[in-house]
């Protein structure tokens, strides 16, 4: 019979054993969940491109419309809620939601290409982020020194849809639906929290940056790359 010290000793390491175990559990069936959408946008974006490949150009402007509406919500809905939580660091890469760390170029470029986008993720974010937004969007605005009033009623009247903006030292997303503006990004402000949505207003890299580079994605042109899977380089 072992001593009550040994026993007590035992039950504890038993005990980390199962809460590790548990850890390992859930991270596994993050992974295989997060696996699974990606697949499930995949698996969509090449069912729209068969009916694209045969359709007359009223059809695909019907496709278009969808895609736009369906990537929109995907990303908004699944792709970004699934890294919220993941922890920020400088030379974060990780491919996997809530697993490792992610640097705020790595989190724009991955959630991209994890939506069906064929984009060099590595190259792409250890870029400067006007590069980025240029290579995907051909409606850009720059800011310097404006006041966050002017940011926030320019992206108003350019209306709802999702943006991605570079500033001083990071870049992100912004996200207009109705009324609600949303900065979505890997913070840096806060790296144990790391990606997050948060209001364009308050303590963030976006009220703080000199300078701020605003692009509109997911017009008809990179909709249909995505329904093509077209590689950019």
């Amino acid at each position: 019979v072992y001593p009550a010290k040994h026993r007590f000793l035992m039950k504890k390491l038993a005990l980390i054993c199962v809460c590790v175990i548990g850890f390992i559990i859930d991270a596994l069936g993050q992974s295989t969940d997060y696996t699974t959408l990606k697949n499930s946008i995949e698996n969509k974006r090449q069912q729209i491109y068969v009916k694209y490949a045969t359709a007359d150009s009223l059809q695909r402007d019907s496709l278009v419309r969808v895609s736009y509406n369906y990537l929109f919500n995907k990303l908004l809905d699944d792709v970004f809620p699934a890294w919220y939580g993941t922890k920020w660091a400088f030379h974060g890469h990780t491919k996997t939601p809530q697993q490792g760390s992610i640097a705020c170029g790595y989190f724009v470029t991955t959630t991209l290409q994890d939506a069906g986008f064929k984009i060099p993720r590595i190259k792409w974010a250890q870029m400067e982020s006007e590069r980025i937004i240029r290579k995907l969007s051909s409606d850009v605005k720059r800011f310097h020194n404006a006041k966050m009033e002017d940011v926030i009623k320019y992206i108003n009247n350019k209306g709802d849809g999702l943006y991605i903006v570079g500033l001083d030292q990071h870049v992100g997303f912004i996200s207009k639906q109705k009324n609600e503006l949303r900065f979505i990004h890997a913070n840096y402000y806060q790296p144990e929290v790391g990606v997050m949505d948060e209001p364009l207003v308050g303590w963030n890299p976006l009220n703080h940056s000199k300078y701020r580079v605003i692009g509109k994605i997911l017009d008809a042109a990179m909709v249909c790359n995505w329904i093509k899977g077209y590689e950019y380089e």
